[in-house]
């Protein structure tokens, strides 16, 4: 087992994570967030800290079908994020955990109707939150 190590760059990243757990960044946004709070972190440490921290459990890491780039979360706070799925509005990027009966019910039907077998820490269904589809109205 690899010795986790609390440096002031994980600690930046972790914070910045934690304030913003119902969202999702890529490495780019996070490392120029950090940057922000502290100039002296490098790109390859917040990078090297981010496998550090999917390793551990503590961040989920998606990648989306029509984006080249890798997204994180912070996942510590939600038990078992990797086994149920996710939605998320594709306007502000809130995140929303799906670990209801009607989630796996939905799972159950596509592998019996498709065959498919969802991977739940993967699955991210897009649209619009109630905020977002309301501030619209407005």
């Amino acid at each position: 087992m690899k010795t986790t190590y609390k440096t002031k760059a994980r600690e930046e990243i972790v914070a910045y994570l934690k304030a913003h757990a119902e969202q999702r960044f890529t490495a780019r946004t996070i490392y120029e967030a950090v940057c922000k709070r502290d100039a002296g972190i490098n790109r390859t440490t917040v990078y090297r800290n981010l496998d550090r921290l999917c390793e551990t459990g503590e961040l989920l890491k998606y990648k989306e079908s029509n984006q080249n780039a890798w997204y994180y979360q912070y996942s510590s706070e939600h038990d078992h994020c990797d086994e149920h799925m996710h939605a998320q509005c594709s306007e502000c990027g809130k995140i929303f955990h799906l670990d209801e009966p009607y989630a796996k019910a939905f799972g159950d039907k596509l592998l019996e109707v498709c065959g498919l077998k969802i991977e739940p820490s993967k699955t991210i269904i897009l649209g619009k939150c109630s905020d977002c589809r309301n501030r619209k109205k407005k």
